[in-house]
């Protein structure tokens, strides 16, 4: 086991997505996963049904008491919900000198299409997070679009977008392109000296639940284990593109992926 990461994130009920997907891929990947938990939802592949607020200060708490214990080489933001739970979890940031390597990702609309960040709490993102702590912004292509006010349909489009967020403070940008069309998906990583294409073939399937916070633990875990960002960022989307292809196929919607097609079975 090599790599400490706290995944500060929603539950999903159904496992898919969020913390339950972010703690099977970090030990899928060898890595140590820990858990803050930003709010509650009651979810299955075809939707989410409700959602339950968490008091930000325990959220805060979550994370104290795991930094100062246990320790931490990456940090995972995934579902943070409310500004209340934005502006709390960047005043613990504002104070602590010891932070790690942070990726965070711009959780913002469930796959069935139910908002999971409310609409004032997109600004705190920018301005308290993504401007200060962000060592890594994995958007999707309708994520990035609300960031920046872009349209986004072609990859040149996409390095557009990436460099407009990259000037927003992260030290870089991985614009997932899951969602254009084609044979193949184009991801594009932005860094202020480079820009790096990576193409594998799209896996015709509707079981995609939880890719994105799958992936953005996965380059997580990746950084804890002191990988390079480019060496992270490939080794997170060949894990995701196998968990798609692996899928199991459970649920009437948007099934979940196989997290745990590294693992050896006894």
């Amino acid at each position: 086991m090599r790599g400490r990461v706290l995944s500060i994130a929603g539950s999903d009920s159904s496992g898919g997505a969020g913390i339950q997907a972010d703690l099977k891929t970090i030990t899928a990947l060898g890595g140590y996963g820990a858990t803050a938990l930003t709010a509650l939802t009651a979810q299955n592949t075809e939707g989410v049904s409700a959602i339950e607020a968490i008091d930000p200060a325990f959220v805060v708490e979550q994370i104290r008491v795991v930094l100062d214990d246990i320790g931490l080489d990456a940090i995972k933001i995934g579902m943070l919900h409310r500004a209340e739970v934005v502006d709390a979890v960047a005043d613990f940031f504002d104070s602590r000198n010891d932070l790690p390597p942070i990726v965070l990702d711009p959780v913002m609309i469930a796959k069935g299409g139910a908002a999971l960040l409310a609409d004032d709490a997109q600004k705190s993102i920018v301005d308290r997070l993504i401007s200060k702590h962000t060592t890594l912004l994995t958007p999707n292509i309708p994520e990035a679009e609300s960031l920046t006010g872009l349209s986004i349909e072609t990859v040149e489009e996409m390095k557009h977008a990436a460099k407009k967020l990259l000037s927003m403070g992260p030290d870089a940008i991985l614009m997932k392109g899951g969602h254009r069309n084609g044979a193949i998906v184009t991801d594009v990583l932005v860094t202020m000296d480079s820009i790096e294409i990576f193409e594998h073939p799209r896996v015709d399937t509707q079981h995609t639940h939880g890719t994105g916070c799958t992936l953005s633990s996965a380059i997580a875990t990746g950084l804890a284990q002191s990988l390079s960002l480019h060496d992270s960022v490939e080794r997170g989307l060949r894990y995701v593109e196998i968990a798609i292809r692996e899928a199991p196929g459970l649920g009437r919607g948007h099934g979940p992926l196989h997290h745990g097609h590294t693992v050896r079975e006894f």
